[in-house]
């Protein structure tokens, strides 16, 4: 029994950490992070989210920390430290930034739909973001990763193709929310919005997948390679 214990840790050691190593060099030497909730998070598992799609075009690894359901306010300490916090993903990143790294980013979408049913959210958006784009924990968090050095694209969120969806009553918060981050954009040339409004035609089913919420892997790929466009025309070392 013992020989036999002895011969897994063997095993483990000479065949897991090699690969556990070289994982965590991938991540140490990636200059671009991907975090945000379900909309950056889908199709992760597959290798087809919107952040291996950018890294497909940008020829790097994109390291993609992003957590499904996760918020820009989250109250829960735990799940908040594992991931359910989006600003805990940037800090659980395991590496330092500098001038050369990105970091790919969204979030805001599941505080008005599951914090206040994006009705009578006027206080949870002032939380997030003030109307002027200069104050709330979006900024903050931006801010906070600027002061490494890194440039930031935020994106936003898909649009219904105008079909039944869950999400329906959120387009004039939504649309809110989009306006305050690109005034928050316009005020640090290190930081870029992508607005994905106009990425779905109407009546497109293709863009969503079966709930009509998450993106379809045509449209993570979309997205993805015009993250990749937007940092490759602002960073011209890629």
């Amino acid at each position: 029994m013992r020989s036999m214990v002895l011969c897994l840790c063997v095993l483990f050691t000479g065949v897991f950490m090699p690969l556990f190593a070289q994982a965590q060099a991938v991540q140490a030497e990636s200059r671009i992070l991907a975090i945000g909730d379900s909309l950056m998070a889908w199709h992760m598992a597959s290798g087809a989210s919107i952040a291996d799609a950018a890294a497909e075009v940008l020829g790097e690894p994109v390291i993609n920390k992003s957590v499904g359901g996760a918020k820009i306010i989250h109250a829960l300490p735990i799940t908040g430290a594992l991931g359910m916090k989006i600003a805990s993903q940037f800090s659980n990143a395991s590496k330092r930034f500098g001038p050369q790294d990105w970091v790919i980013m969204n979030g805001g979408g599941n505080d008005l739909f599951l914090g206040c049913g994006c009705n009578a959210c006027d206080r949870r958006m002032a939380r997030m973001i003030n109307p002027e784009g200069a104050a709330g924990e979006i900024p903050r968090l931006v801010s906070q990763i600027r002061q490494t050095g890194a440039r930031v694209v935020y994106i936003g969120y898909l649009r219904s193709p105008g079909v039944d969806s869950l999400i329906d009553a959120c387009l004039p918060m939504g649309n809110e929310l989009e306006a305050r981050l690109a005034l928050m954009a316009k005020r640090d040339s290190g930081v870029h919005f992508l607005s994905l409004d106009g990425f779905t035609a109407s009546g497109d089913r293709s863009m969503h997948g079966a709930d009509m919420i998450h993106p379809s892997r045509k449209a993570s790929k979309i997205i993805g390679e015009n993250i990749a466009r937007l940092i490759q025309k602002a960073d011209k070392t890629r």
